[in-house]
Order: C-alpha cells, then structure tokens, then sequence
C-alpha cells in the first residue's frame, strides 16, 4: 500500500503541477531573500571599510603634523587639533570600533537595521553619548526586511498550508474516501503516508533550491558546512512542526474549507499573535524608565559638577597621586577638569543607567522564558544567532565598545595629568579594537522542534481513535 501511494501521491502532484509550481515559488523566495541579504551584509562592510579609510586618512596627517611639529615647523592647523596634544588625538583621531559581519549575517537581518555597527569613541564623551541607534525607515521597520529568516518564519508555512489542508477533505468530498475505507489500511496511516510524502518531496524542493541559490550567488555551502546543515535541519523541522499540526487538523476538523481557516488561524496565532502578546507583556510587566528624564538626570548631574570642577580634581588627583607628580596650577586646562569630573559623572550615574539596563534585560529574560509558546520565536531567535545579528549579540557588542571607550579615554590619562606631548613613537601604541564574537548558533532547538512535532502526530492518533467512525467518511 505504501509504494502504490508513493506512485500514486507523485503522479498526482506532477499532474496537478504542485511541485512544479513549488520549485518555481522556491527558486523565486530563496533567491530573492537571500539576494537581498547578501546586499545588506555588502552595505554594512564598504560602511565599515569606509569609516577605517577614513580613519587612515586622517592618521596620515595627524602623523605629518607630528613630524612637522617635532621638526620645528609651523603648521597651518587650529592649536587646539595639533596632535601633539593628547586630547587632540583622543578626540579628533578615534579609532573605528567595528561588528564586522558573521559569515552566514545574509540569512537573518536580526537587530542589523536597529543598530549601528560601528562606534568611534573619544575621550569627551561619555558612555551613555556613545550612540548605538541607527535612523532606520519607519515603514522598513513596521514590514520588516525580506530575508531568508522572514520566507522560512513566515511564509514557508502559508506553502505548506497550502500544499496539504485538503489531503483527506479532498478525498471525501469527492466521493473516494468510501472506497478508501474498503482497504486494509487505517485512515490514520493513510494520511500520514500522504502528508509523509508530501514533506519528503518539499523537503527535497526546498534541500534543492537552497544549494542551487548558494551556488548562483557565488557562495560555497560546503566551506560552512556545520552552517549550512544546522540550517537545513531547522528548516525541515520547522517544517515538520506544520505538516505535524496538517495532520492534526485534517483528522480532527473536516471539510477544506473549515480547514484551510483552522490552519490559517494558527498561523496568525504561533507566527504573528504569540509574538506580540509576548512582547506587550513584557512591555506591561517590566516598564522601560523614561529615556528622557534619564537624559534630563543627566544633564542636571553634569551642569551640578561642572560648578565643582576644580573641587573635584583636586580629589581626583588626591586619590591618584601617580598623576600629580607633575601637578601645578599653571598647568590645569579645561581637559584636566573635566576628564576628573567625568569619573564622577559615570559614578554618579551607573544607578540611573543600570536600571534602565536591568528593565531591559528583564524584559528579554521573560521572552526567553516564554519562547518556546511559539516553534516560530524559537526558528527566527535561531536564525539570528547563526547570524550573528540577535540582540544578544549586540548587546555583546556594545558592551565591548563601553570596554575599548573606557580603554581610550585611560590610555591619554597620563599624558594629560604629566602634561606630557604625544609624539610619533607614541602612535603606534594607541588602543586598537578587536571585536570577538561571544555568542554561537545553537541547535539544540531541532531536538525540541522534532518533539513537539512527534506529540502532535501522537495528539492526531488520539483524536481520530476517539472519534466517531461516521466522523471521518461523511463530512462535518
């Protein structure tokens, strides 16, 4: 019975011109999506090699100043942007602090158009004036970015939908089920051998088509072979977990129709509704502090200070005598001051920063806890961790640029309080930013996704077994 439904199943299929059509639709969605991601990743390099060519742009004269300084020069340059100073290069000559692009960051946009992936800190400014946002489009925002991630989350599931809400309506309402029910074979295997087939074909289509679209757009699936497969084995059970609830319903709910909205309705539910529900909880539990009286904090705090600058060295040096060797009032600068109440300043405000912070982590911690409601949260949160564009991962990042800005500003500390000029044997020591990346891919949602997909065959056994024979040959 089983090879007679292989023939019959791909006979029907190839005249009724689904795989056909599904090999087109495919072709069509993986190359564009992944075409389209490719163009972003491209965007976010030639921005960040063009910030780094900046940067060496503006290091070859800051070093033509030097020598011409150090040679006795004049030089037709502002006093305060002479690089002998060392505030001059800390604030005028930063470094490029880069989130260079993962190798698989094409097939997930992530947090990629929310944030910036480059920071060039200075020694003026502060950790909350390090800016991590990006201007983004509003109406790219509210449709999202059609990538890889969005046709596996999204719309693979309506193929799939449509590819099998009719396996078994279909039969009765054309009148063949009764002749089926002759058969030595429950109804039960029976569609499970039909939707069994129809996710091998798809899965084949889908296998397919993505290595195809690789090699078209010049990518290699065997140089990332732990990628490319961890890839493939959430897509097929992800895809599972569909044709799973497929089967579901066309045992339990009846004629196409009242399928077709069934299926549907749970679409809106695991791939739009439980998103949303999730994300306005955690809204309505734990919410954000208001971002502008923070900032209006912030700016009292530091108007407060500014009045006690000299104050405030004076305790500054007291508490780091190595710095007040060479300490004398002749020499006290703006810079002086205000690099010693900036210590204050962050201080002052960790509290105020860190609850801000803590709200926040709190709020992803309960999505995290809930994710698993919904097998399209727990796909599309994977998809960006291969990426490398999850909000774990920037937030990894942002916490190393915090790092490299506090490592900037220390590195001119002494010879700004030694009153000490920055020279060119000193340039080759300025703090270089190397970005690591602390998070992985995991996969350890394919054993969960494969679970819950196998509890939803063993579900549709239960309620076909414990409904009434009548049920299944005559329609609802």
């Amino acid at each position: 019975m089983l090879s007679y439904n292989c023939k019959y199943e791909l006979k029907l299929l190839l005249r009724s011109r689904w795989i056909q059509l599904l090999s087109i639709m495919l072709l069509l969605l993986f190359g564009f999506s992944i075409y389209n991601g490719l163009e972003k990743v491209e965007k976010r390099k030639r921005d960040i090699t063009a910030a780094k060519e900046e940067v060496k742009e503006n290091d070859a004269v800051m070093l033509k100043l030097l020598d011409s300084v150090e040679g006795g020069m004049e030089v037709s340059a502002s006093p305060w942007t002479i690089p002998t100073s060392p505030m001059a290069v800390g604030n005028y000559h930063p470094r490029v602090a880069a989130m260079e692009p993962q190798s698989m960051a094409f097939i997930a946009t992530g947090q990629a158009d929310l944030f910036t992936h480059y920071v060039k800190p200075r020694v003026s400014g502060d950790d909350s004036a390090l800016n991590f946002a990006e201007m983004t489009s509003p109406v790219q925002l509210l449709f999202g970015s059609f990538d890889l991630a969005f046709v596996i989350v999204y719309l693979l599931p309506l193929l799939i939908i449509a590819f099998s809400y009719d396996v078994l309506s279909a039969e009765r309402e054309s009148g063949s089920l009764r002749l089926l029910a002759a058969q030595p074979i429950r109804i039960q295997s029976w569609v499970l051998q039909k939707l069994g087939l129809r996710f091998f074909w798809l899965s084949i289509l889908v296998i397919g088509s993505l290595t195809i679209i690789f090699f078209a757009v010049g990518l290699n699936p065997f140089t990332e072979m732990t990628g490319f497969l961890g890839l493939l084995g959430l897509i097929i059970t992800y895809m599972l977990f569909w044709f799973a609830l497929a089967f579901l319903i066309n045992l339990w709910v009846g004629t196409s129709a009242k399928n077709a909205v069934a299926l549907l309705g749970l679409w809106v539910v695991f791939v739009l509704l439980a998103p949303s529900m999730l994300n306005q909880l955690g809204n309505t539990l734990y919410p954000m502090p208001s971002r502008t009286l923070m900032i209006n904090q912030m700016r009292d705090l530091k108007a407060e200070v500014t009045k006690k600058q000299d104050e405030i060295l004076d305790n500054f040096l007291r508490d780091h005598p190595e710095y007040a060797i060479n300490d004398t009032t002749q020499y006290r600068g703006f810079y002086h001051r205000y690099m010693a109440s900036q210590k204050l300043v962050k201080e002052e405000l960790a509290p105020v920063v860190d609850k801000f912070e803590g709200q926040l982590q709190k709020q992803q911690d309960w999505i995290g806890r809930f994710k698993w409601v919904s097998p399209a949260i727990i796909v599309q949160e994977s998809l960006n961790q291969m990426a490398g564009t999850s909000t774990r991962d920037y937030e990894n990042f942002r916490k190393q640029v915090v790092g490299f800005a506090s490592d900037w500003r220390q590195h001119f500390m002494p010879f700004l309080y030694n009153n000490q000029d920055f020279s060119q044997k000193d340039y080759p020591n300025l703090p270089k930013f190397q970005f690591e990346q602390r998070s992985s891919a995991s996969f350890g949602v394919i054993p969960v996704l494969l679970l819950i997909a196998i509890a939803l065959f063993g579900l549709g056994f239960t309620v076909s077994r414990s409904s009434k024979k009548g049920n299944i040959l005559t329609a609802n």
